[in-house]
């Protein structure tokens, strides 16, 4: 196989649960190849550097083999192999996410009785 669509092969790799979503992401420009925006039927093929950018975070790959097939996710990590670079900076990255502070959303409307007996032990003490 010499080369297949860019969003196929994100599929399969499993950067992304759907095709679709895959296509789409292209589209919005958050793939790129080779320095260049990549659009859905560009052609990729084996030793492309691919910079991805999705939910979980951003990427720069080496596609290592082909596949038109999504298989488990070991046999899908096999497909690419992650820059050294790209690993430490998302290790960095999630670290710097751990360490800030994670605040709950307040409630809307009237505090059940579970929650006003937590409020009246911080309030008086009780």
């Amino acid at each position: 196989m010499g080369g297949m669509r860019i969003d196929k092969w994100l599929w399969a790799a499993r950067f992304f649960k759907t095709r679709s979503l895959a296509a789409r992401a292209c589209e919005l420009g958050r793939i790129e190849a080779d320095g260049a925006t990549a659009k859905p039927a560009r052609d990729v093929r084996v030793g492309d550097r691919l910079e991805i950018r999705n939910e979980s975070g951003e990427y720069t790959v080496v596609v290592q083999a082909l596949s038109a097939m999504r298989g488990p996710a070991p046999v899908a990590q096999t497909l690419y192999r992650e820059t050294d670079e790209s690993r430490d900076a998302r290790l960095k990255a999630d670290e710097q996410r751990k360490a800030v502070p994670q605040f709950e959303d307040f409630r809307e409307g009237k505090p059940s009785k579970r929650d006003r007996r937590k409020l009246n032990r911080l309030r008086w003490r009780v």
